[in-house]
């Protein structure tokens, strides 16, 4: 099947933003977002088994039975999301804490199992690892946005070292469960802003063409 190679990767960052324009994997998004070092760490987690598992679906596809190929998706994704899990565990044990659950759950993660089944299955190898790359980095700096401003606001800080001054007054409500859900529904509206703007100029820009032609 043939496909637009640069799109295949860009994709995922903007157009088809996982976080801020599918709204997915909304679960982890706004439980671990709760600072940036979190936010990060599952983002580039969730890369690593969306890319890995993604690579090796395309790579089996013609061996894979059609009638079981959701299964043979939830057990290749399942091996990666063990590997990362004992990755993180071994790399810092407190990280490993604070993510807790949620590294587990990559494994039913619905961006990573759609991109197995939607994309993965039904292209090559290199395509499908720079579609999961794409919407990888896409969901890492989704989950960052969130994470980054959430730590600034809620502690003062991001990545644990201060950034405003003693004066400040942390708003200790962005680093709780009802801050996530603030904090994605502005991002949600700065960023649906400018679509509104973008489509508002390209409009504009049609009709002055029109007008130019016309005259």
């Amino acid at each position: 099947m043939s496909v637009d190679s640069g799109q295949v990767f860009t994709k995922g960052i903007w157009q088809e933003n996982p976080v801020f324009v599918q709204v997915l994997g909304m679960c982890p998004v706004l439980a671990v977002s709760n600072t940036a070092t979190n936010s990060l760490a599952m983002g580039l987690a969730t890369a690593f088994v969306l890319v890995m598992s993604s690579t090796l679906v395309s790579w089996l596809r013609p061996v894979i039975p059609r009638q079981i190929r959701i299964a043979s998706y939830i057990l290749i994704i399942a091996t990666f999301v063990t590997a990362v899990d004992y990755g993180i565990q071994a790399v810092s044990v407190e990280l490993h804490k604070a993510l807790g659950a949620f590294i587990s759950l990559i494994v039913v993660n619905c961006i990573i199992l759609g991109r197995a089944e939607a994309f993965a299955s039904k292209h090559g190898v290199w395509d499908a690892i720079k579609d999961a790359a794409g919407m990888g980095l896409g969901f890492t700096i989704g989950l960052f946005c969130l994470g980054g401003v959430r730590e600034l606001l809620g502690a003062g800080s991001l990545f644990g070292y201060a950034v405003f001054g003693d004066r400040f007054e942390p708003w200790i409500l962005m680093i709780l469960p009802p801050g996530g859900f603030f904090t994605m529904a502005a991002w949600l509206f700065v960023i649906n802003l400018r679509k509104e703007a973008r489509i508002a100029s390209l409009k504009a820009r049609k009709t002055l063409e029109e007008t130019r032609h016309a005259t």
